[in-house]
């Protein structure tokens, strides 16, 4: 090659280079990678604001909160004498909850619904009282049953006591109770009059409840309230799911 030609092909070269390094958008201007004049990006749309949306409070979103179970008793319960054990009773941190069948307790304050006509197993006591020292009323307060501590559980081990606040589930009613009675120490599943009343299920104590499919969502260690107050019990209760399902 010609020594002209080598020097052509040098200058071809060296202004091939200098095009091909020329940023997009600015080719045949004179570019300063140095110079300040260099176009800023153009800014994107402006992020949006990021809202938390509480999910509702269903009896389908409880459940789908209590999908696992992790076991707390050391074996299931049966749901009624000579049945077979099928239910365990399961924990999930400030939780405890269980699914079976729910018979009617009538026990407690003695009235026109609960009394030994109308129930021929009645007692008129509960294991729990009302601040006043007067055993429970069925009829009027929304109230489960628990096992007695014995081999497979033991509730006031794990933190289940007086008064704490229940969440019942049938179907896609939510009713709202407290733990104000104790039962036999191998079988669970029993509610009062009015905690079924509350379900939309028959509350009378011979034939009325549900045979399955009913949730007990019991809240561990809550501040105490009075145990006789329908109310406190319902307020309490719908505190507390609000933030069991929306953590």
């Amino acid at each position: 090659m010609s020594t002209s030609k080598q020097n052509r092909a040098a200058v071809l070269g060296t202004a091939f280079l200098s095009v091909a390094l020329i940023p997009a958008g600015i080719a045949g201007a004179a570019f300063d990678p140095n110079s300040s004049d260099v176009a800023p990006a153009r800014p994107g749309p402006p992020a949006e604001d990021v809202r938390v949306v509480d999910v509702p409070v269903t009896a389908w979103t409880v459940r789908e909160r209590l999908r696992s179970c992790r076991p707390v008793s050391r074996g299931a319960y049966a749901t009624d004498e000579g049945r077979r054990p099928t239910v365990p009773v399961c924990g999930q941190g400030d939780v405890v909850h269980w699914t079976a069948d729910l018979d009617i307790d009538c026990d407690g304050l003695r009235t026109r619904r609960c009394n030994e006509e109308t129930d021929p197993y009645f007692r008129p006591e509960t294991a729990f009282h009302q601040a006043d020292g007067i055993p429970l009323r069925a009829d009027r307060l929304p109230y489960v049953v628990v096992p007695a501590p014995g081999e497979k559980w033991d509730h006031a081990a794990e933190g289940v006591g007086a008064g704490d606040p229940v969440v019942l589930l049938h179907g896609d009613r939510i009713a709202y109770a407290v733990v104000g009675d104790v039962g036999p120490a191998d079988i669970i599943g029993e509610a009062s009059y009015a905690a079924a009343e509350a379900l939309g299920l028959d509350p009378h104590p011979v034939g009325g409840g549900a045979r399955s499919g009913v949730t007990y969502l019991v809240f561990k260690d809550a501040p105490a309230r009075p145990l006789g107050s329908r109310r406190a019990a319902v307020e309490q209760g719908e505190r507390l799911l609000r933030s069991f399902v929306n953590p």
